[in-house]
């Protein structure tokens, strides 16, 4: 999927919203929308796509406090169907005057956890058949997750979380190898420069990987950038 790159652009909530629409056409979606928990100051911040009225109704009626796509998926690692909520009064509260804006409660949530316990939920919904449906998700999934981590840390960075929580969560070695990975050498070249196995260099990337809350290598390298730990090449 071709993505905006928010760290090219000024950062403003009409990118965010760019960045959500062009995700929605390129993946066949109808809406989406992003959260985001600062654990500093406590804030929220959020973009959607969805018709105004719908998000003038929502913020009038605060159902930012019992919506089950925010608590309930937000205590997930794994992406959340929302088939899955209970169809309790909160979720009858948000989801049924939703149909009457033209959203399904047919869709999902990816939650994103950063390095320092921020948080972040993409948000998508696709008015279709359960069997579309089904076979939309399988096929999308892989995209929807890189799209969550890319605009997760971009609002970070935007709304000043990794500034106000500016300390290196990597030890020397480990900035050290992601370092060599930005520069586009293979474990085992950074072995070599390093005077170090392979499995230790493995071990030093598993580690950063963890403490940066990636899911790959790739993300562990772009979030270190971000965070200034180490420099683009």
């Amino acid at each position: 999927m071709n993505i905006i790159d928010l760290g090219t652009v000024p950062s403003s909530s009409e990118n965010y919203l760019t960045f959500i629409e062009q995700m929605c056409d390129t993946l066949e979606l109808d809406f989406g929308s992003y959260a985001s928990l600062n654990p500093v100051t406590g804030a929220v911040h959020g973009y959607a796509n969805y018709p105004n009225a719908w998000k003038s109704h929502y913020i009038k009626k605060s159902l930012h406090r019992i919506d089950p796509a925010l608590h309930k998926a937000g205590l997930s690692i794994a992406p959340v169907d929302w088939q899955r909520f209970e169809r309790d009064q909160k979720f009858k509260s948000v989801f049924f005057p939703a149909e009457d804006f033209g959203i399904t409660s047919q869709g999902l949530t990816v939650p994103i956890r950063g390095p320092y316990g921020d948080r972040g939920l993409l948000s998508v919904t696709r008015s279709c058949s359960t069997e579309e449906w089904e076979k939309l998700k399988r096929h999308i999934m892989g995209n929807l997750q890189t799209a969550a981590v890319h605009l997760h840390d971009s609002v970070m960075r935007t709304n000043g979380l990794i500034g106000a929580l500016g300390y290196s969560a990597l030890s020397s070695r480990e900035k050290e190898v992601l370092q060599w990975v930005a520069a586009g050498k293979l474990q085992q070249e950074i072995g070599d420069i390093l005077a170090i196995s392979h499995r230790t260099v493995e071990i030093h990337l598993r580690s950063s990987r963890d403490k940066l809350g990636a899911l790959t290598t790739v993300q562990a390298v772009g979030r270190a950038i971000g965070m200034g730990l180490i420099h683009p090449s």
